[in-house]
């Protein structure tokens, strides 16, 4: 069996992802409890000590909040680049020397059967990454938490099965939005998060005939719904593609329960 995945929470009050082969599993970031995370492993029928290991994308607290709590619990390594250590240290309390692991930006490591890549994304991290998963000729990314989608980004991307893709906010709705200025200036730069538009207008380059499935993730509670995110990427696709070409279907991630597993090898 190949690549298979479950979005366990996304959103900006907490993100984590599990990907797994038959011999290779790991868990990215830990932006929920620890109790949370272990509720949903048990959802999916997973046992957390089946686990090879945390993959950390950046320090932001919805995506780290029981990183530290499940590391220490099931005796897990966690892989960062040095950078993003630094700044976890401050936050996650004592992890084993042995399990402190360095996973540098473009480095590739394997957990058993699965191949992982980190790459280098734009937000206001230390040093935020992305990352593509591999297992033969299947291929899962992961792009959250990017202000933009950079050239770099849509070349480590392209021609995957299936993409998990932020689509954060709606921007009339988060200018109208409740939250300071400088806060919505952050949201919108290009240190911040991608927009229902930019995911739509950067699908249109990353997308092949190997697309299956795209999820739309990372959505803010505050200033997006599911079906506006859902709508604006579809036209946004629709208004740049000839009627024959390629289009993946859109899929819903969820802020407070897990997507059914997905297997790359299914259409």
């Amino acid at each position: 069996m190949g690549i298979r995945f479950t979005v366990l929470a996304s959103g900006s009050t907490g993100n984590a992802m599990v990907v797994a082969t038959d011999e290779g599993k790991v868990l990215i970031d830990a932006g929920l409890s620890a109790k949370k995370i272990d509720q949903l492993l048990k959802e999916k029928e997973m046992d957390p000590r089946e686990l090879d290991a945390i993959l950390v994308t950046h320090e932001h607290a919805d995506h780290i909040k029981g990183l530290g709590a499940v590391a220490r619990k099931y005796d897990l390594p966690v892989y960062a680049n040095e950078k993003t250590w630094e700044e976890l240290n401050r936050h996650i309390g004592e992890i084993a020397e042995d399990k402190r692991c360095i996973m540098e930006t473009g480095e590739v490591r394997n957990f058993g059967s699965l191949q992982v890549e980190s790459y280098g994304i734009s937000h206001d991290a230390a040093e935020p990454v992305g990352y593509c998963f591999y297992h033969g000729d299947e291929k899962l990314a992961l792009a959250t938490d990017l202000g933009y989608m950079s050239a770099k980004v849509k070349e480590k991307i392209q021609n995957s099965d299936v993409l998990v893709l932020e689509s954060n906010h709606d921007i009339e709705m988060l200018r109208m939005g409740k939250y300071p200025w400088n806060i919505k200036r952050r949201i919108l730069s290009d240190l911040g998060h991608l927009s229902n538009e930019a995911a739509g207008i950067g699908l249109v380059d990353v997308m092949t005939e190997k697309t299956k499935r795209v999820y739309l993730a990372h959505l803010s509670r505050d200033h997006n719904i599911m079906d506006l995110a859902r709508l604006t990427v579809n036209n946004m696709v629709e208004e740049r593609l000839a009627p024959d070409d390629y289009r993946a279907r859109l899929m819903d991630t969820y802020y407070d329960r897990a997507t059914d597993w997905d297997r790359l090898d299914e259409d």
